[in-house]
């Protein structure tokens, strides 16, 4: 079959893979579809962690799988977790053309399951819209590849870069429907992280209110000193809610897990938290995208040490004076030779807000 016919078949399946992006964590997104002479004879996506993988889903939806091109979003596992080996399952269906956008970066998988194919006679092509596929499973990479989180910061600003009044208040700087688009932003998110300044000032639920179905994420909140409120709302809703504390405090630590939290003593650094700590304890959580809603101390600290992967800025039609609160706090860039340079990757318009993505350059 041509480039260009494969390339079609493997963008439904990318297509089919995305129904998964709210509800598969800690899983990869990933999509199936299955070709004979040129028609689709079964689709299947892998929708949450332990039902069954694409292409059994696919197989399943299908009673013509013989001599079949199984078009695929990620490398077939070849190893038993919650569900038996998916190369297994096209071999014994007697799939005879494996295309695959990408390998699949867990060391238990890598190339194995490709081979597996190959000693079964199976045709097997690897690197169809293989960008697509890395884009949509980058936080999966990200924590295969380098045990920490894709992570992602969301602000939202004034046309002149406040976050809030000079008194905090910030509701609401941005339109409605930059707000609901946050709320697509949670819910692709496997958990929120914040800082104890931004609960004692807002007191937010971190969840991800959408019509959608929904894993909703985990709530990580950075509380060196263990200054949580017994009483935050975030500790009453179901789902986990994680503080991160260097605090030996032992009482303290039992009255916030008997209040309903989870509370983990991490390394500090310079009496906070060790943020490249922190990152290594939530790969170890299988979290694959961390999405940062916080202030201007905890940002600043991020974008510091180079842990920012995405921002996201929601830029509102709106001017709040120069007595309002920045973006980020860094206090050691004094000269220009100091500036954190991005990359801008994206522009759209929000309502009447724009939304802007920048990566480090």
């Amino acid at each position: 079959m041509s480039d260009s016919r494969d390339a079609v078949y493997m963008a439904r399946a990318l297509y089919l893979a995305r129904k998964g992006r709210y509800t598969t964590d800690p899983n990869p997104r990933v999509g199936c579809v299955l070709v004979k002479n040129e028609v689709i004879v079964g689709e299947g996506w892998h929708v949450k962690a332990g039902c069954g993988h694409a292409e059994v889903e696919a197989l399943k939806n299908t009673t013509d799988a013989k001599g079949a091109t199984a078009y695929v979003t990620l490398e077939p596992c070849s190893h038993y977790g919650r569900t038996p080996p998916c190369c297994d399952a096209l071999i014994h269906a007697g799939i005879s053309r494996v295309v695959v956008a990408m390998q699949d970066p867990n060391p238990r998988v890598s190339g194995s399951g490709l081979a597996r194919l190959k000693a079964a006679g199976i045709e097997v092509s690897c690197g169809v819209l293989q960008e697509e596929a890395l884009r949509l499973n980058r936080g999966f990479i990200k924590r295969m590849t380098e045990q920490r989180p894709f992570v992602r910061s969301k602000l939202a600003m004034s046309l002149d870069g406040r976050t809030a009044m000079a008194s905090g208040e910030s509701k609401w700087i941005t339109s409605a429907e930059a707000r609901a688009d946050v709320q697509r932003l949670r819910a692709e998110s496997s958990a929120i992280l914040t800082g104890i300044n931004t609960v004692l000032a807002d007191d937010p639920a971190l969840n991800a209110r959408i019509d959608d179905a929904v894993l909703q994420p985990i709530r990580v909140v950075l509380d060196s000193r263990l200054n949580m409120p017994l009483t935050a709302q975030m500790a009453k809703l179901p789902g986990r809610s994680l503080i991160l504390t260097c605090s030996p405090d032992e009482q303290k630590q039992q009255a916030l897990q008997q209040a309903g939290f989870e509370v983990h003593q991490l390394a500090a650094n310079n009496g906070r938290l060790d943020l490249q700590a922190v990152m290594a304890f939530l790969s170890r959580q299988h979290i694959n995208e961390l999405l940062v809603e916080a202030g201007a101390v905890l940002n600043g600290a991020l974008l510091d040490e180079g842990l920012i992967d995405e921002y996201v800025i929601y830029m509102a039609s709106c001017i709040l004076g120069d007595q309002g609160r920045g973006l980020f706090n860094v206090p050691g860039l004094q000269q220009m030779a100091d500036k954190k340079q991005l990359q801008l990757r994206d522009v759209r318009q929000v309502g009447p807000d724009l939304k802007l993505t920048y990566t480090p350059a």
